[in-house]
């Protein structure tokens, strides 16, 4: 094939992303989507806002010669695509994943995964049951600050890591207009810990492999009763200590925040607020990071363009994660819940 052709199920700010990035890329093009939202299934989408990027959607995408449907099942069962690339809210994930596995399609769902472990046992079940490629848009992996972090601590450049601190802060989400306020309804998001958090929780797993358990604290904020903040202790058994701190509470004026500092043998590395990162060695020299993104600037783009170069080359996705790994980060956030609605009770692993 020249082009991996995309079924895009949603059209919100991480569907209106991905259709971009996907269409941006010399060997992908979406030529299917799928909408509850009839003003969307025109191509407006001026009612989609983000929390990170600067895209222009007052201008609109030009659907005509894109197949649009009003039901995700239907696009998946009809339409002529490779990838089926889920970004709708996350109760529909796992019915999605599951159908689009079945039709033998290729999938890539944003994250959560699902809304729990029963789902999460179904969709593993799935997709070991089948040879399509499946990836979750665990997108901080790809990263660029973080993904050198990784290779970095990986290729053992700054020695033992001691001391991790993750925190990802965002302004209450309550006024966002986003469909049905749905962020606030803690049944379908699971509130910041499983939306938000989650991202830091899949990277220490990722970096530094599945705790023996976990300690979390927790409260409800501004939904109608989820963990809308929450700081978590890893623990590793080996002196190591991993903490990490999500949430969605804070006043609507309060900027995004999403940052580390990871403190190794040699050298700290810390990702500023400002988003500039640096490494502090010890013997007292600062190196501020510049990293060529080859014109993917954020981890949604490097995800998606290597997932679909994937799909195009029949090369089986491994380089951010494989679907073992997604399902090993999951477990470790449902201890985190679990934890918080023990009165902090540690959790094993």
């Amino acid at each position: 094939m020249d082009k991996v052709k995309i079924g895009q199920i949603g059209l919100g700010f991480m569907g209106t992303t991905h259709y971009r990035i996907h269409n941006a890329l010399p060997y992908a093009q979406v030529t299917a989507v799928a909408d509850i939202d009839p003003v969307k299934r025109t191509g407006n989408i001026s009612s989609v806002i983000g929390n990170i990027g600067n895209d222009d959607n007052s201008k609109g995408f030009d659907f005509s010669n894109v197949d649009v449907y009003a039901d995700p099942l239907e696009m998946i069962a009809k339409a002529d695509i490779d990838i089926v690339d889920i970004t709708v809210p996350t109760p529909w994930h796992a019915e999605y994943i599951l159908a689009a596995l079945k039709a033998g399609k290729h999938v890539f769902s944003e994250k959560p995964l699902c809304r729990n472990l029963e789902e999460m046992n179904q969709i593993q079940a799935a997709v070991q049951a089948s040879d399509k490629f499946f990836n979750c848009g665990l997108c901080v992996r790809a990263w660029p600050e973080y993904n050198y972090l990784y290779e970095q601590a990986k290729a053992g450049a700054f020695g033992k890591l001691q001391v991790a601190n993750f925190r990802r802060l965002s302004p209450t989400t309550e006024f966002n207009l986003n469909w049905k306020n749905w962020y606030m309804n803690a049944d379908w998001s699971g509130g910041a810990i499983l939306d938000l958090h989650l991202h830091d929780t899949d990277f220490i797993t990722y970096l530094i492999g599945i705790p023996k358990a976990v300690t979390s604290c927790g409260r409800n904020l501004n939904s109608d009763h989820g963990i809308d903040h929450v700081l978590t202790r890893y623990e590793y058994g080996d002196g190591t200590l991993v903490l990490a701190e999500g949430g969605w509470g804070a006043a609507r004026s309060v900027p995004f925040e999403m940052s580390f500092q990871v403190i190794f043998e040699k050298a700290t590395v810390r990702l500023e607020p400002s988003g500039q990162l640096k490494v502090y060695w010890t013997d007292g020299k600062v190196d501020t990071i510049t990293i060529d993104t080859q014109n993917l600037p954020t981890g949604w783009h490097q995800e998606l363009a290597y997932f679909d170069k994937c799909v195009l080359d029949g090369v089986t996705p491994d380089k951010y994660q494989t679907p073992q790994s997604v399902f090993d980060s999951y477990r470790v956030l449902c201890a985190e819940r679990e934890s918080v609605a023990q009165g902090s009770k540690t959790i094993a692993l």
